[in-house]
């Protein structure tokens, strides 16, 4: 019996409805500006990709052939649900978008698209959009947190508590009241879905999962400002989220020190255009080559020592055929840090696939499970690697803050030069709309409308 006696899912949506853009601290404004632009580099890199282009053949089948809500990757407009749908597709897919550490989520792939493409058709300002985000990432991330770590085993949380997260986020800009709130999150969680079979497979699932979260969630908003009820206990209740996707839940942390703590503020930038999972070792193993001053070629075996969740996400991918599903394989992301000295965006291609040398030392890569790295998950992702050498040697390195999270961010420098890049990879934008596109994210508080990025 989860939740006769609890209505946690009731006081959050009341939080969400009531808190005012005076409320945020300055420096959470800040940080949400900071993951626009992150969000919006990723949005780009989607330019020219399948997975993409077939969702959006999708939406010019279904959806409108004009409208206010632009599809960047395509410069086309189209209605809010459809620009929803696509951009959020694209935007998860080089795996460059912003993760939260204890959710185990994706929030900004999810919240940025429903929330952008309802405001540029509802003409809602800087400081709306912002509210309205914030509201999204608070919902998202508790949600998840809340769901706890068998869920996660499952079901892919961007897809899942993303859901729930969009919701809020389209739902703050039109105005819900608290019941209105309540009714979009009972309409989302009832629709929420994302399972990680595809993996094993390299399925397409991963950018469906964003893209319906994305535009599941603004449905379910919508339909709540109408009138459309839903469950008022969707997460804890005895048939909802909790219940039937989780066997460690904890429906208390949906409330845990609202208005104080500002989870969005806890998010992580990615640094390696590669699953999370394997940042840390990562990082681990090129502090050590640095370190040690060895190469590629004096390493005999890697051991990445990994938390649970790694290896429920990464133990699947033992040959991986894909690009996206080789950013899936610890051997292969290692194998780029060893031979190439990065993981980005560049790194990870069609020839790279390929190369007899990344797969010979992608064979050298081996995953176990660490109890002190598993005990502090999902709070803190600690690397740690074990290389042994050809001559005998034996070299360890331990990283507790791998690059990219709040104790170890990327600057805004960093953060321009990460979009720079991603919008240049697939031709998404040139650099001189880059430029405007950032002076103009870094001013999102006192910006009059979100309208027109790319002047299409």
């Amino acid at each position: 019996m989860i939740g006769l006696e609890s209505n946690q899912t009731k006081i959050l949506a009341e939080f969400l409805t009531d808190f005012c853009y005076e409320d945020i601290p300055d420096h959470i404004v800040a940080r949400t500006e900071d993951l626009f632009l992150d969000w919006f580099g990723s949005a780009l890199a989607g330019h020219n990709v399948r997975q993409i282009q077939i969702l959006e053949h999708f939406s010019k089948a279904m959806g409108p052939s004009n409208g206010v809500s632009e599809i960047f990757v395509s410069r086309k407009r189209t209605s809010p649900f459809f620009a929803a749908l696509v951009n959020a597709a694209s935007s998860h897919y080089a795996e460059q978008d912003d993760v939260h550490n204890g959710s185990v989520f994706h929030p900004g792939t999810v919240v940025f698209p429903a929330v952008v493409a309802t405001a540029q058709e509802l003409g809602s300002s800087g400081r709306e959009a912002i509210v309205a985000v914030v509201a999204g990432y608070e919902a998202g991330i508790r949600i998840g947190e809340a769901l706890g770590r068998s869920h996660y085993k499952i079901f892919h949380t961007t897809g899942t508590a993303g859901t729930l997260a969009s919701a809020v986020g389209v739902a703050r800009l039109l105005g819900a009241d608290a019941g209105q709130m309540l009714n979009a999150l009972g309409s989302a969680g009832t629709m929420a879905a994302g399972l990680w079979e595809f993996l094993r497979d390299g399925a397409d699932s991963k950018q469906l999962h964003t893209a319906k979260a994305a535009a599941d969630g603004l449905l379910s908003a919508y339909i709540a400002l109408d009138g459309f009820t839903g469950a008022q206990r969707i997460i804890e209740g005895d048939q909802g989220m909790a219940a039937g996707m989780s066997q460690d839940a904890d429906p208390a942390l949906l409330v845990d020190r609202l208005g104080s703590r500002w989870a969005i503020g806890e998010t992580s930038f990615k640094f390696h255009a590669s699953c999370r999972h394997t940042h840390p070792a990562a990082d681990a193993l090129l502090e050590l080559m640095l370190k040690y001053k060895i190469k590629a070629d004096d390493i005999a075996e890697v051991t990445a020592h990994v938390h649970q969740g790694a290896i429920d996400v990464l133990g699947p991918v033992t040959d991986p055929q894909s690009v996206h599903q080789s950013k899936f394989s610890m051997g292969f992301v290692l194998a780029m840090i060893a031979l190439k000295g990065r993981a980005g965006v560049t790194e990870f291609s069609e020839a790279a696939l390929k190369d007899p040398e990344v797969r010979a030392f992608s064979s050298k890569v081996k995953m176990v499970l660490d109890a002190k790295v598993d005990q502090a998950y999902p709070k803190c992702w600690l690397g740690h690697v074990e290389v042994i050498t050809h001559n005998g040697q034996r070299l360890e390195m331990h990283v507790d803050t791998p690059k990219g999270d709040p104790e170890n961010t990327l600057s805004r420098p960093e953060l321009e030069d990460k979009a720079l890049r991603l919008a240049a990879w697939q031709g998404g934008a040139s650099q001189e709309e880059m430029q405007g596109i950032i002076a103009r994210i870094w001013q999102l508080r006192d910006a009059p409308d979100l309208k027109n990025f790319l002047n299409t």
